[in-house]
This record gives structure tokens, sequence and C-alpha cells, in this order.
């Protein structure tokens, strides 16, 4: 896959304002590009952008988390820091890289979430990750599925906190952007503070110097994964105890956080707040968050604007790579939330018997319902 096929990437910070209301060109990354010379914070050097955004960011979650859903949420913030789906080291060394790792310019700053426990593998996919232009390194220690557990990776790495160290050291060794940690707060019926406490001073000292906390043990047995992020109890506490005892480190806390309240609150105590499915399910939220979390300019788009953006991004995709528009449309179902019309306005979206129907053509018609309850 040779850079010649893809649109040179966005230079400025002001030219991408400047059009993203006409234009919804979608630059892809490949890894003889130049990341210093994309995204939305040029100013700012590139081992520096993840940190800057860090501040309120929207947490890997598999099977939403991929480009398409970046694009959107980046089209409502400038700011937050995206994370990739974790991407197994076996996908990297086996798999099919350009498929997992390309991404879009204008999704920066953008972490790529690795999983794996076998140093030498993780230090390769991270040096593949900074190739491609990702500004940070994200190692998950948070997962706790069964089918992450048989591959040795994910919350039950909590258990081996030299083991997390090794891997952390070996990424850090090769690359030049953050390496980061996510992870819980301790795993089964571990709910001991020096458990977390213990784990975060041991792989710090290895050169981590930024840890995303969800607030929740991680039950490896007996619970899914949704249970898993429903049952344990939040505990924010912990965390919050953990900035205190490590204040040169950067700590950000994850779990259960959905209203602007809350994000202020654990920022006036801690250094970042990861949303997850709130960030999801009601993707406008995003709209406010460069204003209130990050003292930028509002958000000038309105809901209109950004479904006609996407779908001239789903057009993009579907002349270049084949993307179906439906595998898009299906990240940006949440945007009309509260609003008159908005559930005849899904239903259109996802009406599988519109799928032979160009984006436009779909929007229009999800649009007449709205319009007629405004008249």
């Amino acid at each position: 896959m040779g850079a010649s096929r893809w649109y040179m990437p966005i230079l400025w910070h002001s030219m991408y304002h400047r059009d993203r209301k006409n234009s919804a060109k979608s630059f892809l990354m490949t890894p003889n590009e130049n990341p210093e010379n994309t995204g939305l914070q040029p100013d700012l050097p590139r081992n520096q952008r993840a940190t800057e955004g860090m501040r309120v960011s929207v947490a890997p979650m598999m099977d939403w988390t991929d480009r398409h859903c970046r694009y959107l949420h980046r089209l409502l913030s400038r700011h937050a820091l995206l994370y990739t789906e974790m991407v197994t080291t076996g996908a990297l060394m086996h798999g099919d890289v350009p498929r997992h790792l390309r991404f879009n310019a204008e999704e920066h700053p953008v972490a790529l979430q690795l999983g794996g426990s076998e140093p030498a593998d993780l230090a390769h996919c991270a040096k593949l990750g900074e190739e491609w232009g990702y500004d940070e390194i994200n190692l998950n220690c948070g997962c706790p599925s069964e089918r992450v557990q048989r591959g040795a990776f994910g919350a039950c790495l909590m258990n081996e906190p030299q083991l997390v160290a090794d891997c952390v050291k070996a990424m850090v060794d090769v690359v030049g952007i953050p390496v980061t940690v996510k992870h819980r707060i301790g795993i089964d019926k571990i709910e001991s503070y020096e458990f977390v406490r213990d784990f975060v001073g041991k792989v710090s000292e290895a050169g981590c110097n930024t840890f995303i906390v969800h607030a929740r043990n991680a039950w490896l047995q007996g619970l899914s994964p949704k249970q898993n992020r429903e049952i344990p109890p939040l505990r924010y506490e912990l965390v919050h105890r953990l900035k205190h005892e490590f204040p040169d480190l950067h700590i950000a806390i994850n779990g259960g956080i959905t209203v602007n309240a809350q994000v202020h609150e654990h920022l006036r105590l801690l250094d970042g707040v990861m949303v997850g499915r709130e960030a999801y399910h009601n993707p406008w939220w995003l709209a406010e968050w460069d204003a209130k979390f990050f003292g930028a300019g509002e958000q000038t788009l309105t809901r209109e604007e950004v479904e006609s953006l996407m779908c001239d991004y789903m057009t993009r995709e579907a002349a270049e790579h084949g993307t179906h528009w439906w595998s898009i449309a299906r990240h940006m179902l949440g945007l009309r939330n509260g609003l008159p019309g908005a559930r005849r306005w899904r239903q259109v979206w996802s009406d599988h018997r519109l799928k032979t129907l160009p984006a436009h053509e779909v929007m229009a018609l999800a649009r007449e319902p709205a319009a007629a309850h405004a008249a």
C-alpha cells in the first residue's frame, strides 16, 4: 500500500476548520507520511499531543471506536484524545497491518491501544504504531473478557506487575511517543488499595507516566464484560488516592461518568477523565467538551451539518474502499437523541431496505420527520 494512493495530510489547524463545513475528505495515514504535519494540533510536538488531549478522552471500545466512529467524534471535538479499539499483537504480527492501523489524519490526537503480554511482540507493534503516526501507545490491562484472558492479557495482567513493567519498558525503549496503561483498581475479590498502588508503582518504574484507571474491580470469573462494567462497585476515591500518592504521574479516571458535573469534579482532583459508552450513545455531548474542558472555542457545527459531513465521508469511503454507508452510519445513531423525530430518524438510518440508496438520499429521507414536526 503506497503513500501515493492517499491524499497528503492536512497541514494547518486553521485550514481544517475553514474547510470542514464544506468537505469531509478523508486523509488516511500511512507509515510513509510525516505525522508531524498532520492533525488538529500542529503547534504541539507530537509527543505532547496525547497528553494535552488526555484531559478528556473517549475510551477504547471493541466493535465501536473504529476509524469511522473516531471521524465522527473528531467533528464534534477538536481536542479530546481518541482511542482505537484494542488491537492484539497477534493481529499485527500475523494479520493485515494496514487494515488494523490506517486512520484519518483528522483524528489526531489519537492513541493506539494494544493487547498482548510478550514484551518483544509489544515492542514491535508499538514501533509499528509510531510509524503509522499514532500519538500514544496504550497497553490494555483492564479488559476482563474470557477471550482476552485466554490470550493472557487484559485485566489478568494486573496479577503480574513485573511482566507489565517489562512490557512497558520494551515499548518505551523503541518509541518516542508516550506509552500508557489502562487498568482496573483490582481483580476479583482483591479490593485493597495497596494492590493497585503497588501495580502503579512497579509499572511507573519502567517508564510509564500515565495511567487510566477504570474505578471498578474486574471479576475474571462469573461476570460477562457487560456485567463487569455495571456490577463491581465504583470506587472513585481509590483513584483520587493514587493521584495523591503519585503526584508526578498523570492519572485519569474512567467508569460511570455521564455528565459534565462529574467531569469537572474529577478534573479538580485528577489529570484526566475518560468517557466510554455515554460518549458513544450520546455523541452530541462531545460538542460541549472543547469549550467546557479545554478552554477552546465552542463547537460551531450543527447536528445537520455533522450529518451532512458524515454523508460526504460515507460517499468517499464507498468510492475509495468499498465501505458500505451503514457500517459508518451506525456510529451516529445517537446524534439526535432528545430531539423531536429522533426515533424515526434512527429508524430510517437503520432500515436495511434502504441499503441500496446512496447515503445522501437516506439522509434526505431521515430528515423528513423532523422537518414535518418543525412545520
